[in-house]
């Protein structure tokens, strides 16, 4: 049972996920990005390069003109890459910088490259018939989104959806971490005792590689560098007291659900404060003021238009021009992210805590129903210990799974 369970087609998972929308890499600015994800209900937009050439492109209008007749699939191999991704805390750490508060209009203009990490593998492209313990493993090598192409049925053209990209006569979703640990999840039974050992017997908690910032820190000092490291990691920042106690967390995920107004914010205010601008329904209106009085002592007015809705910075790239052909035709989605807040009766910044004796199966049930990748160790007293990821969860289900099934090959040899 666990070889066929490692050996399930990734396309399995795939079933029902939306199509990816997408970005250029050689046309699309800041701008762009900050548009689609606005419009969008997904995290992240894909970002992609796309090497055409004149005798490739005849190709594939020959192609098409004959899968159009024949009723089959398009055949030719394009060479359209995934090179990453952007979400709204990539745009907001860029927009918190010092330099690009002060001329944010033209720091928007810039191109989307200046979003995604060089060479840090983040995205990988995988075959939807590679197996889930190759999926597992390009995350454990340090790959966060895997692309998948998304199957059609033969002998019927593809209607791509309309706010979706074709790229190698294909649609594609991501794969993510969460993905595969839903997955796992719901075959738990086949998987043995071990999901119900102590995290700290399996030697999951991560004690050293978290981050950490003070509640009275200045956020502009503070937090930019370990929120792109966090984000990096996929995991977040704890908000700790002087005596090293957990009390709350800004994370990656809140972030996404902000938009471009938190980055004057991050720039002006404390830890404390930016908790409480980004908490519950919306900032706080004496926050508001306190943040545009300091923009103004420091003669950013300029940023102050990120705090305004009707700014149209988000907007402006689609007017100029720089959008190509490649970029997805985004749905209508929300036209503001801080309306998300209504929403949700809990508070943004509570952290998801377990406990060195809390079970993996029950650390895993946290982690999935609060759609994080991460979940705080804490002591008895609310001391932060450590943080256990679903890349260290996937490991541990790895190296489980892989044991079963050595151990099914020599029970079967020795029949």
């Amino acid at each position: 049972m666990a070889a066929r369970l490692l050996g399930h087609e990734v396309s399995e998972l795939c079933i029902g996920k939306p199509a990816l929308r997408s970005l250029s890499v050689s046309a699309a600015t800041v701008a762009d990005a900050l548009s689609a994800l606005k419009r969008s209900d997904e995290r992240y937009v894909s970002v992609w390069s796309c090497q055409h050439s004149w005798r490739k492109a005849k190709a594939v209008a020959a192609s098409a003109a004959a899968a159009a007749t024949n009723g089959g699939e398009i055949n030719v191999e394009d060479s359209c890459r995934c090179v990453g991704k952007v979400c709204m805390v990539d745009i907001i750490c860029f927009l918190s910088r010092e330099e690009n508060l002060s001329n944010p209009g033209i720091a928007l203009q810039s191109p989307v490259s200046v979003l995604i990490s060089k060479g840090s593998g983040f995205v990988k492209h995988l075959d939807p018939n590679a197996s889930l313990s190759d999926a597992i493993d390009l995350i454990l090598e340090g790959a966060q989104n895997l692309v998948i192409p998304l199957r059609t049925r033969k002998k019927f053209i593809h209607k791509p959806s309309s706010s979706s990209t074709i790229h190698n006569n294909h649609e594609y979703c991501w794969l993510t971490q969460e993905d595969i640990l839903r997955y796992l999840f719901n075959h738990i039974g086949l998987i043995g005792p071990a999901p119900n050992h102590p995290i700290v017997s399996l030697d999951m908690i991560d004690k050293d590689n978290f981050f950490t910032v003070q509640y009275d820190d200045p956020a502009a000092s503070a937090l930019p560098g370990v929120i792109a490291k966090s984000l990096a990691k996929q995991t977040s920042v704890a908000v700790v007291d002087e005596e090293g106690k957990v009390m709350g967390e800004i994370s990656p995920s809140t972030l996404n659900s902000c938009d471009e107004s938190v980055a004057p914010a991050i720039a002006t205010l404390s830890i404390g404060d930016l908790m409480a601008y980004i908490d519950y329904g919306g900032p706080p209106e004496e926050l508001l003021r306190l943040v545009r009085r300091r923009l103004e002592e420091r003669n950013m007015e300029a940023s102050l238009e990120l705090m305004d809705d009707e700014s149209g910075f988000s907007s402006s790239s689609s007017a100029n021009g720089s959008s190509s052909d490649e970029e997805s035709s985004v749905g209508s989605g929300r036209s503001g992210r801080f309306g998300r807040y209504s929403t949700r009766v809990v508070r943004w910044s509570e952290g998801t805590v377990c406990h060195p004796w809390s079970s993996l199966v029950a650390v895993m049930i946290q982690a999935l129903s609060c759609r994080v990748s991460y979940v705080w160790v804490v002591d008895e007293d609310g001391s932060l210990t450590g943080i256990v990821t679903s890349t260290g969860m996937l490991r541990v289900f790895r190296e489980r799974l892989s044991y079963m099934v050595k151990a099914e090959t020599d029970h079967n040899f020795n029949l």
